[in-house]
């Protein structure tokens, strides 16, 4: 719900009927396919050809590293678990750390080739490790491709490879790369540690991992996040960067060149960073409302987890919020009862209407408790 609520706040935000869109209509990028998206409510800032399917080479790796993160959030692997390299993921050509039949390796240390080198055979061993194999693996990244509603998507490998006769059929969509990366950047931070990696070494210091993501060395924020390459899929790049508390999350695919494809995620966060900024309502005292027959005489609200508002930037500072709560309500409340309304404006202009509920459980007073309190009155005033 929370999730969702997010997402809904982000519909609301349409300035006098037109797209967010609208004003980069002149942005025209060397690619196939480009979105341009906020991390925090999934809103499209700017689209070209967004649900074209395509190939997206080892930009597939974040649906790849989403699920090992959500693996690691869920405690059904840890980054200490030791990994042996099978003769499949040993023989993953391209991008690699050149693992070796029986090479022992950690989850963390695999992420990192992942994250850091686009490592073909580490993924491979990731896929291996979670799922058995890396045709069930797979099967994983197609359900949690339909989860997540990436309706452009099929997936056939850990690793956008163009091996095998199935490869023709490994397809997505800049949209739906958007989709899944902000699931890994906004719901699984920790990613992070090593996405904004720009140079490390595995195997105690003995081999060199270096980000082939230029943007996080030269792009001021930049938190990653995947690059891709093969003949088929050409150029492709999801890149992420954050400024002033907003994430953005630039996708191009089928560039020319690899210069292309840095050079249009960063046009793409330029434009979102130069526009928009997102708040996150909030005041400095929250009022309480008054509970009837309650164990408390008074219960705090707050807002929902997790309210992200875009907005253009140039109306920051003009945002204010107004509250209306209930004045009274009879026990018992539940925690996240709705107690009243944020009305979030700037100027005269509702940008939003947000719930505003109960703190805690508040329980109500048993029929003893209640006739101790009265007499306690009576007797004692």
């Amino acid at each position: 719900m929370k999730r969702l609520f997010s997402v809904f706040l982000a519909v609301l935000l349409i300035f006098g009927g037109v797209s967010l869109t609208a004003s980069a209509e002149q942005m025209q990028l060397p690619a196939k396919g480009a979105v341009l998206m906020d991390a925090a409510t999934g809103t499209v800032l700017y689209e070209q050809n967004a649900h074209e399917k395509l190939h997206p080479a080892s930009v597939t790796k974040v649906m790849t590293m989403l699920l090992v993160m959500e693996a690691l959030d869920q405690g059904k692997i840890a980054l200490t678990d030791t990994v042996t390299a099978s003769q499949s993921a040993a023989a993953k050509g391209g991008s690699q750390i050149y693992l070796k039949v029986g090479e022992q390796m950690t989850v963390e240390t695999l992420l990192k080739s992942v994250a850091v080198a686009s490592a073909n055979d580490a993924a491979c061993a990731l896929a291996e490790h979670l799922a058995g194999s890396e045709a069930a693996f797979v099967q994983k990244m197609n359900q949690r491709a339909q989860e997540l509603k990436m309706a452009d998507t099929h997936f056939v490998n850990c690793t956008g490879l163009d091996d095998g006769e199935d490869a023709k059929n490994h397809l997505t969509s800049a949209y739906d790369i958007a989709l899944m990366s902000r699931q890994l950047l906004f719901y699984h931070p920790t990613v992070k540690n090593y996405t904004t990696i720009w140079m490390d070494t595995v195997r105690d210091g003995t081999f060199g991992l270096s980000n082939t993501n230029k943007l996080v060395r030269f792009y001021n924020g930049c938190t990653g996040l995947k690059t891709g390459y093969t003949s088929q899929a050409g150029f492709c790049l999801s890149a992420s960067a954050m400024r002033e508390d907003m994430e953005l999350i630039a996708v191009v695919l089928g560039c020319s060149t690899s210069q292309e494809r840095f050079s249009a995620c960063k046009s793409m966060l330029d434009y979102g960073f130069a526009n928009f900024a997102v708040i996150a309502p909030n005041v400095e005292a929250y009022p309480e409302v008054k509970i009837t027959l309650g164990e408390k005489k008074q219960v705090k609200v707050t807002t929902i987890d997790r309210c992200n508002l875009l907005i253009d930037k140039g109306q920051k500072n003009e945002v204010h919020y107004t509250l209306e709560v209930t004045e009274k309500v009879t026990a018992p409340v539940s925690k996240g009862q709705r107690l009243g309304t944020m009305t979030v404006r700037c100027g005269e202009q509702v940008l939003a209407q947000l719930p505003l509920v109960a703190e805690e459980t508040v329980p109500r007073l048993s029929f003893v408790q209640i006739w101790k309190n009265l007499l306690r009155t009576l007797f004692l005033g």
